[in-house]
């Protein structure tokens, strides 16, 4: 008989594990889902380069000093967002709030009421979103049953490293309508970690336009996810606009659950520096006709590293399905790198599914286009920079939020021609 294999464990692995089995009984509510998620992550530790998904950002390596959860605090810079309804959340705990068109409670409450997380995760399944099931113990559980306008605005007060795992799950019931902004500020200087889940159901004919800015401080490490189902006829928009933050890995996953879906999601990152950013994403059409629609434009300067992964699943039976991926990159130094993975994964024979990537430095004919009408070589780049982030832009629908996330695009160029 062999002998049993065991797994070698970091000292964050083995922190976490002796955290959740000290912890787990006094975790509020979804006792089932939390336990079911912890044996996931127990037995696949922090994954590595040897996980397919994980090839390009080794977690197991970048995340290996044990850190504490993070303390209670009531302080915290943060982003206005003008016509929302702000929901503050400082360390990941939710300040309090209310908003119109919408049904807010505490997570802990929604938990003990019988609320299930991880239901908009499709078939899709991560090591990261199982540990933020396990430990989450702050959030929110929104319901909207018409329209709302809502800005959910976390802020880190840290002086010292330490690690956020929030939780917010919205329902979206048929017909109605979310306009929702979600913003990320933090601490220069501190490594703190952040390990943040976003589920959101789409009932029949509902409407969610999502926008994310994550403007973290420079050490942090963030580990983002946003997971949706769509129901019959549901509009999903995300649109997420990367800035900050040492190591970042955001990731969508979609899946279809009613015919006639429509999805759009769009990203624009930025990276500097030593920052190493990650989008990974994966569409999973389920069901027939369903659109989807995914553009995502990467600026990496310095010796910064940028990845993307899309995937996109037609399951069979998943007959009249449209779905379109594009990833472009632009190296504006000769240290910067990106690596991009664009899939396919058909098994219905009636659909219309392409993907695209490139990567390349500026064009020279329209830098010296420019600069031969008396423009700045500084000034030139930041022009054609801005004019390459600009379509993904395009899709948020708020004028106002459009111009703001335009200035700090342009922001972020100045400061580098300021260097």
């Amino acid at each position: 008989m062999s002998a049993p294999v065991i797994p070698m464990r970091n000292a964050y692995e083995a922190a976490l594990i002796e955290r959740f089995h000290t912890e787990k009984a006094n975790l509020p509510g979804a006792a089932t889902a939390r336990t079911e998620a912890f044996a996931r992550f127990e037995a696949a530790g922090m994954p590595g380069r040897r996980v397919e998904a994980y090839h390009y950002t080794d977690l197991r390596n970048m995340m290996r000093g044990v850190v504490p959860f993070a303390p209670d605090a009531v302080a915290g810079n943060m982003m206005e967002v003008a016509g929302y309804d702000r929901l503050s959340f400082v360390n990941g705990r939710w300040q309090g709030g209310s908003a119109a068109g919408a049904k807010i409670e505490p997570l802990v409450d929604a938990y003990r009421a019988g609320l299930t997380p991880g239901l908009a995760m499709g078939q899709a399944s991560d090591v990261m979103v199982d540990i933020n099931t396990a430990f989450a113990r702050d959030g929110v559980a929104i319901n909207v049953a018409s329209a709302a306008k809502l800005h959910l605005a976390f802020s880190e007060a840290l002086s010292a490293p330490a690690i956020i795992v929030p939780r917010i799950i919205i329902d979206v019931a048929a017909g109605a309508e979310l306009s929702l902004v979600e913003t990320h500020e933090g601490p220069e200087g501190i490594a703190y970690r952040v390990n943040q889940v976003v589920e959101i159901r789409l009932g029949k004919g509902a409407k969610v336009e999502h926008v994310r800015v994550n403007r973290s401080g420079n050490e942090a490490q963030v580990l983002s996810t946003v997971a949706a189902t769509l129901g019959q006829d549901a509009d999903f928009t995300s649109t997420h606009l990367a800035l900050g933050a040492e190591l970042n890995r955001h990731q969508i996953f979609v899946t279809y659950q009613g015919e006639n879906a429509r999805t759009s999601l769009n990203g624009a990152t930025m990276l500097k520096g030593q920052q190493h950013h990650d989008t990974t994403l994966v569409v999973d059409h389920a069901v027939a006709h369903g659109i989807s629609r995914e553009l995502f434009r990467t600026v990496v300067d310095g010796s910064a590293q940028g990845v993307f992964q899309g995937k996109i699943i037609v399951r069979p039976g998943a007959q009249k399905t449209d779905g379109q991926m594009a990833s472009n990159a632009l190296l504006l130094s000769d240290d910067a790198g990106m690596s991009n993975k664009p899939e396919l994964e058909i098994f219905a024979d009636d659909v219309v599914c392409a993907h695209g990537a490139t990567c390349g430095a500026l064009d020279d004919n329209q830098l010296f286009y420019l600069m031969a009408r008396g423009i700045p070589k500084v000034e030139a780049e930041a022009l054609l920079v801005e004019a390459f982030i600009a379509e993904v832009l395009e899709a948020v629908g708020d004028e106002g939020l459009r111009e703001t996330l335009a200035g700090m695009v342009s922001g972020w160029m100045q400061a580098r021609g300021a260097l």
